[in-house]
This record gives C-alpha cells, structure tokens and sequence, in this order.
C-alpha cells in the first residue's frame, strides 16, 4: 500500500459518497491503483459509517469528537507510506492527485497542501476576500488548509501528529511541525498552486456572512482554539 487518503467525518453522509467517489476516479486517472481510502466516524449520529464503507472505504471510529483526534485515529489505522488528509466536504481532483504523486515522486518535496476553491461561483465578498487572503497566506507563509494536506507517514509518526489539545487549527500547527521535520531531513514543504483542491461553499449558506464573521471573531480569542464551543463553526450546523 502506498498512499492512504484519510478523511475525518462528522455527520457527513450527504457528502461521503461523492468525496470518495471523486478520491476513486482521480486515482484511475492518475493510474495509480495502490491506494487506501480510511474514514474515521467522529462519533457520527446519522449513517456515516455505513455511507462510507458502502462507498468503498474502511471505517475506524474515534468517540471523542475532535477533528484533529480523527485525522490522528485514521493515520494509526493507515497502511500507506503516504499520507493524503482529506477533509469529508472536499473533492480531490486528477490534476491536484497528479500534482501531488509528482512531489511523492520528486524525492525534494516531502509535504505540503493546496491553495483552495469553492465548488461554486457568486459567493459573497466577505467569502471571496478571505479565499483570496487565505490563499496568499497559505501559499507565501508554507500553510497547508486542513482541507487538503499531505506528507510521509514517517512525518507523521515523528512529529507527533495534529495536537490533539486543540479543536480547530491543528493544521497550522502540524504545517510548522512538517515544515522542520523536512528542513532536517533537506527535503521541502510546499502549497501547491496550479490545481486548487475544490472544497465545499456549504458554510456560507448555513451561517451567511454576519454569522461567518461573528464565528471568526469568537474564535480570535484567547484560548479558544482550545474550547469546542468557541470553534463551532467546525462542530454545529445551523438548524440541526
């Protein structure tokens, strides 16, 4: 096994089918057969599990809901050399997987992510400015989104994994974590530009930009990274 694609899931049953669907066909396109897709059910109360294994994926479970418990439950169940990090309202694409395999094969850049798009037009200006802003961001300061990141298992295992001390951002954190570990190794960390990995615009329609900048904000102060009530732009949706 060579590549393991782990997705993180909380309630997702609406989504899953077509994700993995999407993580399957830009394998085949990519001709690459040896892969593994691991869904960990982040203590699901709808059919997540059952959507995913239907799907084609294997489930492990991980009760505590916390995203960075999940992507950590779903590395430990992995077979792979490489890992791909997925997030469960985010389709993987033949053009980013191709671009992704060539860093797996370049033997200089070890990790990484993508800057990001949203899986449809006419968004807000409040949206389309933080995309922008977090793009550049992402791509000048070495950033990986948590939508989409990749890296050897064995960076993985060595630095630690995503902090499990923290509800939302383990990602940035993890990013820092790999950036070094590559440095050491004289290997490079890098955003991947020429194929934006395509996410999901479904929180722009549950909250709306008020509640977007008001879920932002909440999470600006101190220690709330550390509260999953102060992150509940991760963990509630509106009217559920």
């Amino acid at each position: 096994m060579q590549i393991s694609v782990l997705i993180p899931a909380f309630n997702e049953e609406a989504l899953l089918p077509k994700v993995i669907a999407g993580v399957h066909a830009s394998f085949a396109a990519a001709g690459r057969p040896s892969y593994e897709i691991i869904v960990c059910d982040n203590n699901s109360t709808d059919n997540t599990a059952a959507v995913a294994a239907g799907a084609g994926a294997r489930v492990v479970s991980e009760p505590h809901n916390q995203i960075a418990r999940a992507r950590n439950a779903a590395a430990r169940a992995a077979a792979g050399k490489w890992f791909i990090f997925l997030d469960a309202d985010t389709f993987l694409t033949p053009e980013l997987l191709r671009e992704t395999l060539r860093c797996f094969d370049s033997n200089v850049v070890c990790a990484g992510g993508s800057v990001l798009r949203f899986d449809k037009e006419g968004l807000s200006l409040f949206a389309t400015s933080m995309t922008w802003l977090w793009n550049k961001i992402s791509a000048v300061c070495g950033l990986a989104a948590g939508s989409f990141l990749f890296c050897p298992r064995a960076a993985w295992e060595e630095t630690g994994g995503f902090d499990e001390e923290i509800y939302a951002g383990e990602e940035l954190f993890f990013s820092h974590r790999l950036k070094r570990w590559a440095k050491a190794k004289g290997l490079k960390f890098r955003i991947l530009t020429g194929a934006p990995v395509v996410t999901s615009s479904r929180k722009m329609d549950w909250y709306g930009t008020r509640g977007l900048m008001l879920a932002v904000a909440l999470m600006l102060r101190p220690g709330a990274l550390r509260n999953r009530e102060m992150c509940g732009l991760w963990y509630k949706r509106p009217n559920a």
